[in-house]
């Protein structure tokens, strides 16, 4: 897919729009940012519990009464990773919707916001994921990545051979080939990397062939931090790469919406497909 344009109400083209549709963005926009904002004053909020070590409680065993169970469909631990200067309270519904859909091993990783490398991140978090690997059993694990978390647990998965871990990557809002946006955060050496032409960025827009990991990247129209908005699509000829759009909400709101929180389940749901063709998925 390939979006052209931000906004367009504030582009001389508006003029050949019929009013309506004017009016229609103007009140899509009103309600996406008064959500953003919404959704801003609940986070710092609960900014401060995200801080808190999480505990990793011990597996229960399984009841034995005597009656006959069903199966159940063993899933992998799900990892959620923060973005930029943010920490594990921005999944908090996030986490609740997993549970209650079935996913019972649901963890977080905290990044110091004073990491200053993607490729340093990535390693951190690949240990982070060898130990949950080691303490529930399981082979591999799914991610959920929002904005920069997204751009490291690909780099993890793609560069340092991480796809014998990550089954499925789901990136919200991840600045796959970089963002443009507020150029006076360079001088942070990671916002550096989010941009367009960084090492990071050609390194992973580089050969991957054999890469194991299917990868679900949510990217939004009004995301105001993705500049240009396809940088939130990955394409890449050796992934295995499915692009959803969402409509009508910004950045802050892809991990916390509750239509997006049903489309990451049925993402880390589906099976893998034998194809590596592209989809076309929508969340209005």
């Amino acid at each position: 897919m390939k979006v052209t344009g931000v906004l367009p109400l504030f582009f001389p083209s508006c003029r050949r729009l019929w009013p309506g549709r004017l009016a229609g963005l103007s009140v899509t926009l009103l309600r996406a940012t008064a959500l953003e904002a919404a959704i801003l004053a609940g986070h710092l909020v609960l900014y401060p519990t995200g801080l808190i070590r999480e505990r990793h409680p011990a597996a229960l065993p399984a009841p034995d009464d005597g009656t006959a169970r069903l199966p159940v469909r063993p899933a992998p631990p799900v990892v959620l990773l923060h973005g930029f200067i943010d920490n594990r309270s921005v999944f908090v519904l996030l986490r609740r919707a997993l549970a209650q859909h079935g996913r019972q091993r649901v963890e977080s990783l905290n990044y110091s916001p004073l990491t200053c490398d993607i490729r340093t991140a990535a390693e951190l978090l690949g240990r982070h994921i060898e130990e949950i690997c080691e303490r529930t059993g399981s082979a591999r694990v799914d991610i959920v990545g929002h904005s920069l978390g997204g751009l490291i647990a690909r780099y993890y998965a793609q560069c340092l051979g991480g796809d014998l871990r990550v089954r499925t990557l789901v990136t919200l809002g991840t600045p796959h080939s970089g963002t443009r946006v507020a150029p006076l955060a360079d001088a942070h050496p990671i916002v550096r990397q989010m941009r367009p032409g960084s090492a990071v960025i050609e390194e992973l827009a580089g050969p991957a062939p054999g890469c194991r990991t299917r990868f679900v990247s949510f990217w939004s129209d009004l995301d105001s931090l993705m500049v240009p908005l396809e940088t939130a699509c990955l394409e890449h000829p050796d992934l295995d790469a499915h692009n959803v759009r969402v409509s009508g909400i910004g950045h802050l709101a892809l991990p916390v919406h509750p239509a997006v929180a049903a489309v990451i389940r049925e993402a880390l749901d589906a099976p893998h497909p034998g194809d590596r063709s592209t989809g076309g998925l929508t969340v209005a």
